[in-house]
């Protein structure tokens, strides 16, 4: 334990969204490792019904494997018209192993018969902070938008070129990764966390002998 003391592991398997979280994540002091560089290979199944369960889920089972402070989020999209569907299935929501465009042309099909003036949605995100001996902590965020009907854009990833921030007259991925980084769901809930684990670390440093 004392040699993870000053780390931090990144619970996800996705490159893209571990690239994401490293970036939004730089301001804390922790060093930050993956699932991959301590060896974990176990896959938690996501059974929540929300996106803090979800996230709960993962930082608990994934602190307990590798004995280290563990931080894991959930995030999806959620459609108004659709009764805030995909949420927490937003991965799953074409079915395992879908890809990104695959769950695009589904949650498009999913709209064909509601007005496009009616397409309004949200990202949302939920981080959960867990560790031996400790109680898990919860970081939300959430970012509003409109569906369309076209992708647009090369960045990011997931629904990102179908989410149109009226605001900027851009999708989510036709924005730079430090404009995402700037309003995303996701580094509104890193922020949090980011303010969180400063005052760990302090803690740890004032327990320090």
């Amino acid at each position: 334990m004392a040699d993870n003391a000053g780390k931090l592991l990144i619970a996800t398997r996705n490159a893209g969204k571990f690239k994401e979280l490293s970036a939004l994540l730089s301001g804390c002091p922790f060093d930050l490792v993956s699932l991959a560089d301590v060896g974990i290979g176990k896959e938690v199944p996501e059974t929540g019904s929300t996106f803090a369960e979800n996230a709960t889920i993962k930082a608990t089972a994934y602190a307990g494997e590798s004995g280290m402070l563990t931080l894991a989020d959930d995030s999806g999209l959620e459609v108004e018209a659709l009764g805030g569907e995909p949420g927490p299935l937003s991965s799953r929501y074409a079915g395992e192993g879908a890809t990104d465009a695959q769950r695009i042309a589904f949650l498009l099909r999913k709209l064909e018969n509601v007005p496009e003036s009616d397409w309004d949605a949200r990202f949302r995100c939920v981080i959960a902070l867990a560790g031996p001996g400790r109680s898990v902590e919860l970081y939300s965020g959430e970012c509003r938008g409109l569906i369309v009907a076209g992708s647009r854009g090369r960045g990011g990833f997931g629904y990102d070129p179908v989410f149109l921030l009226p605001e900027a007259g851009k999708t989510m991925a036709e924005l730079s990764p430090e404009e995402k980084n700037l309003i995303s769901h996701r580094s509104a809930a890193a922020r949090k966390a980011v303010e969180a684990l400063r005052r760990m670390a302090a803690a740890q440093r004032r327990q320090a002998p």
